[in-house]
């Protein structure tokens, strides 16, 4: 049963926040044009978004897809929906990644095709883990909730960093194939000096999403107030 509150929705406003932030990202690297002087700078702009996106989108099927399992009375067909969804983004952001690192199968694809396909993606992706939180918000106490974007906000701090479209997201062979996935990512991150930006940080706060942008590190609730 739900418990009613007049408070914030920790975990609705998490979400919202974390689609908010990657919205902005994707806006600055959609903008980039690299020049003579600066030839590198769209991997400046980009390579943010396609972490912050990947880690999200890892995380939301880990926890959300549990949560829907074991909250909903569809909760099975839900998790296949977000998971569906999920590598249909993936699979624009790996599109992505490659086009950025210069990749030879997408090195004819125009950037103009690689966003347009990235921003349908991301769209549709929101629909449905907004729909999915939502659902969640009338099954669930507030303190189930707040646990439930508390566990968002660790989950995405500690998996891959790089979209995985042909892995399996779910189950056993799930877990065991984006735990090495991880490992791998996190070698090549150190290698490359990758900057990864923190997740949203769960908070009983609906202001500061433009400031957590900016920060890249959303500890809003250690700013001082003015």
């Amino acid at each position: 049963m739900s418990e009613s509150s007049n408070g914030a929705d920790t975990l609705a406003d998490t979400v919202t926040e974390t689609h908010d932030v990657l919205a902005a990202r994707l806006a600055d690297a959609e903008a980039c044009r690299p020049t003579r002087d600066l030839p590198r700078d769209r991997l400046r702009a980009t390579d943010p978004f396609l972490a912050s996106a990947s880690r999200h989108v890892c995380a939301a099927n880990q926890v959300l897809g549990r949560a829907a399992r074991h909250h909903l009375p569809d909760g099975r067909r839900r998790a296949q929906e977000l998971a569906r969804q999920s590598r249909r983004l993936e699979g624009a952001l790996f599109q992505t990644k490659a086009k950025l690192y210069g990749s030879t199968f997408v090195v004819r694809r125009p950037w103009a095709s690689i966003w347009h396909e990235v921003d349908d993606e991301l769209d549709a992706f929101w629909i449905v883990e907004r729909a999915l939180v939502a659902d969640l918000a009338g099954r669930t106490t507030t303190a189930e909730r707040d646990a439930l974007a508390e566990r968002l906000f660790r989950t995405e701090r500690r998996v891959a960093t790089r979209p995985h479209p042909y892995l399996p997201h779910r189950g056993l062979s799930g877990r065991l194939a984006r735990r090495v996935a991880v490992r791998v990512d996190r070698f090549w991150d150190t290698a490359e000096g990758r900057m990864v930006p923190e997740p949203v940080r769960p908070r009983r706060s609906r202001e500061g999403r433009m400031t957590q942008y900016l920060l890249a590190d959303p500890h809003v609730e250690d700013l001082p107030m003015s």
